[in-house]
């Protein structure tokens, strides 16, 4: 595949971190690290929906999770923020094991709804847990504190916490170019044969799951610091529906077209917000429809998949002379 070639290749790799390093340039710098936030929740989507075949609608559970816990690590004990965001994806993760042990025996609608009942007893908790969540009002006041720098601009701010969203999305890359992304892909396409050859299935999955589960507490970590507040908005289960909308928009399992669906939606938000339009869920479904209706890969499948076809059919055509040469050879 052209873009999965040159995906490796150094060019690529800096377009890539030129874009990062210059979008609060081109955006107002609080919707370019909501961009790069829901990138890294998208990634880790990808990397469990695209990579192991697992749908979650759960994953706001780890995201608003991690939220929660980051905040009250920073708000308690006044440590850096990188510290908060290491604590609130250990968090994550831990939270993910027992729900993935109870639910990647599970396939298809069975285990997005086991997922999603989890998610929501996460914010049955959260709304409840009032002296430490604070219920309805959320997590207020959190700090951005990193060894007295002060980075209560948001411009600052998202050059402070880029080194996390390209992190995670350099682990997400490494997992599914590793042997072990390779063995996920073998289990979405065919669980019976990977269980054939003597692979453990069900570790594997419930490995995948935790490692999306650390991903996406990363990006919900660096969210709650950045807008210094976590509320129950983070752990509800459209946050879910949201990121896996990203993903399907840039292309299931091709990891980075969530990017391109979370550039997408974060901004079409933005735009339609400042406009003041209300009902910005019927726009962006209507965005949706009509991407799976015509570009059933999504966006960055679509295009790589037109690559592969315009290489696959400038190879076959051989020039006329040439044609003729090969012709007189066999004569």
């Amino acid at each position: 595949m052209i873009l999965s070639r040159l995906a490796g290749r150094p060019v690529l790799l800096a377009a890539g971190l030129v874009a990062a390093l210059v979008l609060p340039w081109v955006v107002y710098p609080p919707v370019a690290l909501d961009i790069a936030c829901w990138a890294l929740f998208a990634a880790a989507v990808d990397l469990l929906l695209g990579f192991t075949g697992l749908l979650s609608f759960g994953h706001a559970a780890f995201w608003g999770g991690s939220a929660y816990c980051t905040g009250l690590i920073a708000l308690h004990t006044g440590l850096p923020f990188p510290v908060a965001i290491i604590g609130g994806a250990a968090f994550a993760a831990a939270l993910a094991v027992p729900i993935g042990l109870l639910s990647v025996r599970l396939r298809g609608i069975y285990f997005a709804m086991v997922t999603l009942a989890f998610a929501q007893m996460v914010y049955f908790v959260a709304n409840q847990w009032r002296d430490v969540t604070g219920g309805e009002n959320g997590l207020q006041g959190i700090p951005r504190e990193l060894f007295g720098l002060d980075l209560s601009e948001p411009f600052y701010f998202y050059y402070a916490g880029l080194p996390f969203v390209l992190f995670g999305l350099f682990a997400a890359w490494r997992i599914v170019r590793s042997p072990f992304g390779r063995v996920l892909v073998s289990i979405r396409d065919n669980p019976a044969r990977a269980r054939a050859l003597g692979y453990p299935v069900d570790r594997y999955k419930l490995l995948a799951f935790v490692l999306s589960a650390a991903l996406s507490g990363i990006a919900g970590g660096l969210f709650a610091i950045g807008h210094g507040f976590a509320s129950l908005q983070e752990v509800y289960w459209t946050t879910s529906g949201q990121a896996v909308m990203m993903v399907v928009l840039g292309g299931i399992g091709t990891l980075w077209g969530g990017t391109i669906g979370a550039a997408l939606i974060v901004q079409l938000h933005d735009n339609l917000a400042s406009a003041g339009f209300q009902e910005i869920g019927i726009v962006t479904g209507s965005i949706f429809i009509v991407v799976v209706l015509l570009f059933r890969r999504g966006i960055w499948g679509t295009a790589r998949h037109l690559l592969v076809t315009r290489r696959t059919a400038a190879s076959t055509e051989q020039p006329a002379p040439e044609r003729q040469e090969a012709a007189d050879a066999s004569v």
